[in-house]
């Protein structure tokens, strides 16, 4: 009898560890990436996983004269190095370039903050916050940083930064704040003014802000708490979304809600509507669910954590809402599943050539639940004169070459925007440096 009872527990021992190996193995794509982007992707059956999968490419920075690859008809130099991992770039109305070195607060002891301390630190992105902004003055015009000064210091991991009415606002993960700000400041002392508190704490700790087409209001992105809501909804509260503040009252509303996590904003420049790039939920397999890039109207919501590309349910999130699937918005073009879209502008006064006259640089940071790794790139979107993606167009390699042939990360694109002359600057966290892309000829004639 008691051997009948070792054998049934040894086969209930096996077959837990063979569930839970089957859980945990790591997912593979089983459709082709590019099925995953443009304006009707594929959309596969969610595989729910109790365990992620787990690919960081492990960051290693360049090796000494190396750099990322750019498309045929473009060059790339570096603008700046020997930063403190780089995030977001901002352009001063003079052409000087502002940049926040800044990086996660300081995460919490439990389990779950040290695994992803640990998954993190892997990707490069476990050094503390440096909580600095520089201004970056090519003052010789010859595409690289001649001058560097510490503009401002004291803050809590700055993000997104935009000058408004004769003030500099600046992103914090926890508070919008602003401080006076005159044309051809190197420096800032004065004592930041609090303008709105925000959510911080958990996951997703950048925020950013821009200003908003109405010439009188700031648009603020506040990332999820979590994942899919797990750690209760009550820690969402104002989180998962993009505020609208009125600056002069100290005052915020939601202006769209549902978005798990978007940081690049930007205002396109013929429609002077507002759009965004947005970090899609994990664990739900290699082939979904894609970021995606999406104009976004006062009242949308996106369906986080509920719903997914328009619809589409994640049964994993208690308690359901099924009021919300009618009303939640489909995202207008997606960038393929896990690329960490995060970086956005639009031409606008770039000068690259005719090829990306009208459209949006997009900065994908890469993967860590996706196996093969998606994103570590720098992709341009094709817009019409409408301003909408071209129906079919899927994103275009514009700067690559962020991963070696061993698959570890030289670099990883965050932020981008457009210097003074018309070239795209791009912020790398992990090589810590600025790159500058410009046209091919241009860069031949310097």
């Amino acid at each position: 009898m008691r051997k009948h009872i070792l054998i049934v527990l040894g086969l209930l021992v096996l077959a837990g560890i063979g569930v839970f190996v089957w859980l945990g193995w790591p997912d593979k794509a089983r459709i082709d990436f590019a099925a995953v982007t443009g304006q009707r992707p594929q959309i596969t059956n969610p595989r729910s996983q109790m365990i992620p999968t787990v690919k960081v490419a492990k960051a290693v920075g360049w090796p000494q004269g190396t750099m990322p690859t750019p498309a045929a008809g473009l060059a790339v130099q570096p603008f700046a190095t020997g930063l403190d991992h780089p995030r977001w770039l901002y352009r001063l109305p003079n052409g000087d370039v502002l940049v926040a070195e800044s990086n996660s607060p300081p995460r919490g002891r439990s389990f779950t903050d040290r695994v992803m301390g640990l998954l993190m630190g892997r990707a490069g992105a476990g050094v503390p916050s440096a909580n600095r902004i520089t201004l970056l003055r090519d003052a010789n015009g010859d595409g690289r940083v001649d001058q560097r000064h510490v503009f401002m210091t004291g803050l809590n991991s700055p993000f997104g930064m935009v000058l408004f009415e004769g003030q500099l606002y600046v992103a914090n993960t926890d508070a919008l704040v602003r401080v006076p700000y005159k044309d051809g400041y190197t420096s800032i002392t004065a004592k930041p003014e609090v303008v709105v508190k925000l959510p911080g704490g958990q996951n997703h700790w950048a925020r950013n802000v821009i200003a908003a087409e109405d010439g009188r209001t700031l648009y603020v992105s506040v990332g999820s708490a979590s994942n899919i809501g797990e750690k209760g909804l009550e820690l969402e509260q104002r989180r998962a979304t993009i505020l609208q503040v009125y600056p002069k009252e100290k005052t915020s509303r939601v202006f769209a809600a549902g978005v798990r996590n978007a940081n690049g904003m930007a205002i396109h420049p013929q429609s002077k509507q507002l759009w965004a790039v947005v970090n899609e939920r994990d664990m739900l397999g290699s082939d979904i669910v894609p970021d995606y890039l999406t104009e976004v109207s006062l009242g949308d919501h996106f369906g986080w954590p509920w719903y997914y590309w328009g619809g589409y349910p994640d049964k994993r999130v208690e308690p359901a809402n099924p009021q919300l699937q009618q009303y939640a918005k489909r995202p207008d073009y997606a960038l393929g599943p896990h690329v960490a879209a995060l970086g956005l502008t639009f031409a606008g006064d770039a000068k690259l050539g005719q090829r990306y006259a009208s459209g949006a640089f997009i900065g994908e940071h890469g993967s860590w639940n996706r196996v093969p790794v998606s994103g570590y790139k720098v992709v341009f979107v094709p817009f019409t004169a409408q301003g909408w993606p071209v129906r079919g167009a899927k994103p275009m390699d514009v700067l690559s070459g962020f991963l070696n042939a061993d698959g570890e990360a030289q670099g990883r694109p965050v932020g981008v925007i457009t210097d003074r002359t018309g070239a795209l600057l791009v912020a790398d966290d992990v090589g810590n440096t600025i790159w500058r892309v410009s046209a091919a000829q241009q860069a031949a004639a310097r």
